[in-house]
């Protein structure tokens, strides 16, 4: 049965673990890179990685002989690395020309929208709200994203390059901190 109070509860809560306004600089570069967002594409598989997560995540981790801290791990090893693209200007990801479109994939649907965070946060409200709330603040979300992700040439004359810049190099610094916080709480033993 669905709950308006519980899809508001879970959709405020993947909303801040998202981050999707935090992310604009981000998405601005991968569209600089690109050319394009395929924001389609993009909002598509951060669906299938979260649906299938809010169903199938503790099982499909335990195929792989995977615990959550290791895949949190994994993902904070790519936010760490694109991080240090914002903060230093520089290009250590470098594109693949026969796979024109594949940032909408990596690092923008994972980890970006549906990182580990997102996915273990999934996990932690299947736990605590019905099954069919949880679901309907996912894809609250994911609209929200896709009009922020369709939005970003808009977003990008609206701040110009100087605030760009700016922004790119703060917002980095935070992404820098969120990987070095996800290190921490993963390699702590609890």
């Amino acid at each position: 049965m669905l709950d308006l109070k519980e899809i508001f509860s879970v959709t405020l809560i993947l909303f801040s673990v998202i981050d999707i306004l935090g992310s604009i600089p981000f998405i601005i570069i991968i569209r600089k890179r690109e050319g394009r967002i395929y924001a389609e594409k993009a909002t598509l598989i951060s669906a299938v990685l979260m649906v299938s997560f809010l169903y199938l995540g503790q099982s499909i981790l335990k195929l792989f002989g995977l615990d959550v801290a290791s895949f949190a791990l994994a993902g904070a090893i790519v936010i760490f690395i694109v991080a240090l693209e914002m903060i230093l200007g520089i290009t250590l990801i470098k594109d693949d020309p026969d796979a024109k479109g594949s940032s909408s994939i990596v690092p923008l649907a994972f980890p970006l929208i549906a990182g580990a965070g997102t996915l273990t946060t999934i996990l932690a409200l299947r736990a605590v709200y019905q099954e069919w709330n949880v679901l309907a603040g996912i894809l609250l979300n994911l609209v929200f994203v896709y009009i922020v992700l369709r939005a970003s040439p808009w977003l990008e004359r609206v701040i110009g390059k100087s605030g760009f810049s700016v922004l790119r190099r703060v917002f980095g610094v935070i992404l820098l901190a969120i990987a070095v916080k996800i290190f921490k709480t993963n390699l702590m033993p609890a």
